[in-house]
């Protein structure tokens, strides 16, 4: 992080004061495909599959109320402010060992969150662990841009925080090195997109 910290923690500190998480997901229709064991190891990657929250848990029909957050109002609206999109970009999501992922399809590429819903913290916290040791070019998000929470970033645009039993991952890698008219960085979009989901997640703890 460096010097972009005190930038990243005044958007993560204003996304906190001002997310309203009135009208969650809780509608959103999730493709199905069996669920595994929540404490698997992630596959070798830059950056895809994960997610973290609290209650209520997930069941083997599908996740839990907090984890569909990645794919309702609040991220979706955040997401076409800051890309000043004239309409909401067409999603589709998936529920799939003990994962729900929900992927924005935007003209310049694909956007995935996804929420890796573990048996408990410490579960959650190994998975962390582990996807951390297999990420290419993983940095630390410290101090107060972590909100407190364990937190990494890759360099292709990738932002991942555990919070309770769920590791969280916005993944922005299949998109170009800045968006939008104000050119913001893929790493700047997946870090504001974390911590409004985060916002959500503390305010229905």
């Amino acid at each position: 992080m460096h010097n972009r910290t005190p930038m990243l923690a005044a958007l993560a500190l204003s996304s906190l004061l001002l997310t309203s998480c009135a009208g969650t997901a809780a509608s959103v229709g999730v493709a199905p495909a069996p669920a595994s064991d929540a404490t698997s190891q992630p596959a070798a990657h830059s950056g895809h599959h994960d997610g973290g929250t609290s209650s209520p848990r997930a069941t083997a029909d599908g996740p839990s109320d907090a984890a569909k957050m990645v794919c309702g109002d609040q991220p979706m609206d955040r997401l076409t402010a800051i890309l000043r999109l004239e309409e909401d970009p067409h999603t589709v999501n998936t529920w799939a060992d003990s994962t729900f992922t929900c992927t924005y399809h935007l003209a310049a590429g694909a956007l995935e969150i996804s929420v890796k819903e573990a048996a408990g913290q410490a579960a959650a916290m190994k998975y962390f662990d582990a996807m951390q040791a297999l990420a290419k070019d993983a940095r630390p998000i410290q101090g107060i841009a972590n909100l407190g929470f364990p937190a990494y970033e890759t360099a292709d645009g990738t932002a991942v925080f555990q919070k309770d039993n769920f590791v969280l991952q916005v993944d922005a890698s299949g998109l170009p090195a800045t968006l939008g008219p104000d050119a913001i960085t893929r790493n700047a979009l997946a870090y504001q997109l974390s911590t409004t989901i985060l916002a959500c997640w503390v305010e229905h703890h």
